[in-house]
């Protein structure tokens, strides 16, 4: 039974296992992604029910680019039929899109539908489906420290200001809570380059499952397991999540 008093407020999932799923049933690795995405839709539902607040899926890293430009290809078109056919959908469901990464090197046609549905629900208050796209955390924080250099050297940021707190003003995640709950399917143990600076104190989940196979009550699982642990960061004591 999962307690909704204690729900963790981020949950971050990193999608992993589609080339596998389809290798293993001697299918194409696009099959994998169109399964992925099927499931993308099934976990966005599962987590708006449920209450969370915060959604982020690592859905194209900077390292996807070395993948077989057939392959690319395909994932970027399914992720514009995705965006077409749920657009509609997100508003309904009072769902907010935001995207995290580099998304200047998609084409133009993905990128200015990605900005399109970003701008038609950011009047939502509901669920917020982070998208990571070519998305890659080292870039990420390099970024931070440019950004923040730049602003010292014009002098409108003192060297002191300059804490946790306002190193995460120049993240991609500006305005959202750290994630409390990392899930990674198809049994692959590391974060891969994901959230490096957001994730210090998540709770990491690893599931043996390939994403495609990945459904509800194995999200629901994942909440449970969180819901068993002790959150101390770095204290002696447990904290309660507040929501």
């Amino acid at each position: 039974m999962i307690d909704k008093e204690i729900l963790p407020k981020h949950v971050a999932i990193i999608m992993d296992g589609n080339g596998r799923w389809a290798k293993k049933r001697n299918l194409p690795r696009t099959a994998g992604h169109r399964q992925g995405i099927k499931t993308v839709e099934k976990i966005v539902e599962a987590a708006a029910k449920l209450g969370i607040k915060v959604l982020s899926l690592y859905a194209f890293s900077t390292e996807n680019w070395n993948r077989p430009k057939t392959e690319i290809n395909m994932l970027m078109g399914a992720l514009a039929n995705f965006l077409k056919h749920q657009a509609n959908k997100l508003t309904k469901n009072n769902i907010k899109l935001l995207l995290m990464g580099d998304i200047d090197k998609f084409p133009v046609s993905l990128k200015n539908l990605l900005m399109d549905v970003q701008d038609k629900t950011k009047g939502n208050t509901g669920l917020i489906v982070n998208l990571a796209l070519n998305y890659g955390s080292r870039f990420e924080i390099l970024k931070a420290v440019k950004n923040i250099a730049e602003e010292a050297k014009m002098g409108n940021l003192g060297i002191d200001e300059i804490d946790e707190n306002k190193f995460s003003q120049f993240l991609y995640t500006k305005g959202l809570p750290d994630p409390d709950l990392l899930i990674r399917t198809s049994g692959e143990i590391r974060i891969s380059n994901f959230m490096l600076w957001q994730l210090s104190y998540a709770e990491l989940y690893f599931c043996k499952k390939f994403w495609p196979d990945f459904t509800e009550d194995d999200f629901k699982n994942a909440i449970k397991e969180y819901q068993k642990r002790e959150r101390r960061f770095g204290r002696t004591y447990a904290i309660t999540p507040l929501n």
